[in-house]
């Protein structure tokens, strides 16, 4: 599906324009074209990526095949970006949709193969807008990277939870499940970094006003962008180490429950020391036993290892074995 966009002194002057007339809009040097592409066949790609703009067949290639890593691509007369955007749901955590973008002087176009949540939210916003929103093609694609990057905060709120549930499992009774949950938000922590950390580096490069496709008076904008990334990354890095101190209050707590079964064994076997000392004496079955022969010697033995055990009951107390 195309959807395009034109404006003309930064504002929306025309959208979804047939393919003829993005011919005529591409070559008009006082407009400003917005080209989303959101999961096109093969032949709106063409005619696109090929016919109308033109793009090098290697940024086309790398367009259309999917990339795990964000990157940055200077053609000279563009940029061709690789950005991650992240969708949250219940049932499968977060899910990585690529987002292409090939920013020019005078035209951004925007590939993604599944829907994402930025691109409407900024349609919205610029069809709603009364005044001047985009002058230039670099502040459509911040806008874009600022909605995409605004919709990372469902997933770090989430973890956030989870973490705090899992903290709280730690400290309960019923840990069964604790192991499986930490490798699981393990996973999505890890997974997060590896989106967040080669995306924050990109709009680094982007901020500094290394390409001459940025206006100066976008750089600001960019440097907030990069400002947020870092704010994630560094709550996701907070995040692992919230989840390795809850991992190691698991593990002291383990020790010490494996450690009182241990007291209470223990103490169970001292308290059979007593009883098992006398039987073992009186049943050796010597033949001058002097004790065996008084009318006394049961009730004595019996007295015996009641004592015994009674104090060595109160030794196990004295030092909470039981």
């Amino acid at each position: 599906m195309i959807n395009s966009f034109i404006f003309s002194d930064g504002k929306l002057v025309g959208r979804d324009l047939e393919t003829e007339a993005l011919r005529l809009v591409r070559g008009d040097k006082g407009l400003v074209l917005w080209v989303d592409l959101e999961n096109p066949t093969d032949q709106e790609i063409k005619t696109v990526l090929t016919d109308i703009f033109q793009f090098h067949p290697l940024a086309i290639e790398d367009c259309v095949t999917p990339s795990p890593m964000p990157k940055v691509d200077d053609y000279e007369d563009y940029l061709f970006l690789v950005m991650h955007a992240v969708d949250f749901t219940r049932t499968e955590k977060f899910n990585t949709t690529e987002l292409d973008l090939f920013l020019g002087k005078e035209f951004l176009v925007t590939f993604h193969r599944k829907p994402l949540k930025s691109i409407p939210s900024v349609i919205d916003r610029i069809a709603k807008a009364n005044g001047p929103i985009a002058r230039g093609p670099d502040r459509i694609a911040h806008m874009v990277l600022d909605a995409m990057f605004e919709n990372f905060k469902p997933v770090t709120d989430e973890l956030r939870a989870e973490l705090e549930e899992i903290e709280e499992t730690v400290l309960s009774r019923d840990s069964k499940q604790l192991i499986p949950d930490l490798l699981h938000v393990r996973t999505d922590i890890a997974h997060l970094r590896q989106i967040i950390r080669p995306q924050r580096d990109l709009v680094t490069r982007l901020a500094h006003g290394e390409s001459k496709i940025i206006r100066a008076v976008m750089l600001p904008y960019f440097r907030d962008l990069r400002d947020d990334l870092i704010r994630i990354d560094e709550m996701t890095a907070s995040f692992a180490d919230q989840l390795l101190i809850s991992f190691d209050l698991y593990l002291s707590k383990s020790d010490y429950e494996a450690n009182q079964g241990i007291k209470t064994l223990t103490a169970l076997t001292v308290l059979t020391l007593p009883a098992t000392l006398i039987s073992t004496w009186y049943g050796m079955n010597f033949e001058h036993m002097p004790e065996l022969k008084s009318p006394l010697g049961y009730p004595a033995a019996i007295a015996i290892t009641l004592v015994l055990t009674a104090l060595t009951w109160l030794w196990c107390k004295q030092r909470r074995w039981i």
